[in-house]
């Protein structure tokens, strides 16, 4: 129930008060701050930020962890994993995609196995990027840099689909919890002042509606089989754990 911009400008400059820009952040929109062009100008005299390495972006916790305190799954999450799996529909070319079991295969095996066909000689999906060992999957999914928005290139042939790095990160490294409660407890003197994270309260489904906006936009999107898949998405509306 925020600021969703209807109203005009909304943010003003703090030394003369004049109205400059304009917030968004209701909780149904992308959060945006829109400067008035004839209102600002840039005095910028700073140098540029350090673009950061690999080793930076990957050494900061994640700004969306997959499961909030109450038990639900990130809507950003849920919104990463649907534009990435309409740049993984058009990597299959239409052809079988399987998943090893693993962090991926919860995020992503329910809604392939729903969209693509069943058959040999499938595709192998899995995660490249810094870091990890240089798999043997012939779809990779790969972390884009949070400053260029460049994707991770894998060395070899493999068709590459982004993720955010914080998403991505969480699929390769992050997956460590275990459901079973720790023996010992914690060391002497040490006072835990956080709940640990809860459990999901169902399984995950990608976003619906970001999955079929970035897929309409794919130069692929008129190709016959694709055009087929639209159908299965509307049969699955709905279905737990696809969409």
């Amino acid at each position: 129930m925020g600021l969703d911009g209807r109203d005009g400008r909304n943010l003003a400059c703090e030394r003369c008060g004049r109205a400059v820009a304009t917030r968004v952040d209701d909780c149904a929109l992308w959060q945006a701050v829109r400067l008035e062009p004839s209102a600002v100008r840039d005095v910028s005299t700073t140098a540029a930020p350090r673009e950061l390495t690999w080793d930076d972006v990957l050494a900061e916790p994640p700004d969306a962890p997959q499961i909030d305190q109450r038990g639900y799954w990130n809507e950003e999450w849920s919104a990463a994993a649907g534009a990435a799996l309409a740049h993984l529909l058009v990597a299959s070319s239409g052809s079988p995609v399987t998943v090893p079991d693993g962090p991926v295969a919860a995020v992503f095996r329910r809604s392939i196995d729903a969209l693509l066909p069943p058959g040999p000689d499938a595709r192998i999906l899995d995660l490249a990027g810094p870091h990890l060992p240089a798999p043997d999957a012939d779809i990779v999914l790969v972390p884009t840099h949070p400053q260029s928005g460049q994707a991770w290139r894998p060395e070899d042939d493999a068709a590459a689909v982004p993720l955010p790095s914080g998403s991505w990160a969480e699929l390769a490294f992050h997956h460590d919890r275990s459901p079973l409660p720790v023996v010992g407890g914690l060391p002497e003197g040490v006072h835990r002042d956080d709940p640990p994270p809860l459990l999901p309260d169902r399984r995950f489904q990608p976003d619906r509606r970001l999955f079929l906006h970035v897929l309409a936009r794919t130069p692929e999107v008129r190709e016959p089989w694709l055009v087929e898949i639209y159908p299965r998405v509307d049969a699955f509306k709905g279905y737990p754990g696809v969409f």
